[in-house]
């Protein structure tokens, strides 16, 4: 009966050990799968990183923050160009706030709205570009600027461009 007993002890701690086996097996196997596919899309990203990263390169090229160049013009007239770059955008933001039409650009609102300047991008220390709209009418600028007494700007528009309005 004893040798009984110990059979049947030596057989379910045989199957036990077949069970935690085939268990641990699985689980392995799933967490070594899960572990591949994390890889797979790390590499992914890094490569979808490096494309961005090469994007933003070229984005940053025509960027007054970034152009050295126009920087040590600003520098050598003795400008803080931290302060100077908010305050050429603030000046084009306040000819928003004209009760006439906006003073650089050169079409009409043709709905209730007012052509307002929404975006402005310096290129450098003569140029900027800058988006417009109605709110249903949008167009861009290229203006030339320039500095006097360190705290007036003139603004001069060189070209312009409104967007055919879409039918749908």
């Amino acid at each position: 009966m004893k040798s009984k007993v110990f059979l049947y002890l030596f057989v379910f701690a045989l199957l036990l050990a077949i069970f935690q086996y085939v268990n641990f097996k699985n689980v392995f196997e799933i967490y070594e799968s899960k572990l591949n596919k994390a890889d797979e899309r790390v590499e992914a990203y890094k490569d979808s990183i490096m494309s961005l990263h090469g994007e933003v390169l070229d984005l940053m090229y025509f960027n007054l923050e970034n152009n050295d160049d126009a920087l040590s013009y600003f520098e050598s007239d003795g400008y803080d160009t931290a302060e100077l770059i908010p305050f050429i955008k603030d000046e084009i933001y306040k000819l928003n706030e004209n009760k006439d039409e906006h003073p650089l650009v050169p079409y009409v609102s043709m709905t209730d709205g007012r052509m307002l300047i929404n975006k402005v991008r310096l290129l450098n220390h003569k140029w900027i570009l800058a988006d417009f709209s109605d709110g249903k009418h949008w167009g861009e600028l290229f203006i030339t600027y320039e500095i006097i007494d360190k705290k007036e700007l003139k603004f001069k528009l060189v070209e312009s461009f409104m967007y055919p309005t879409q039918t749908h």
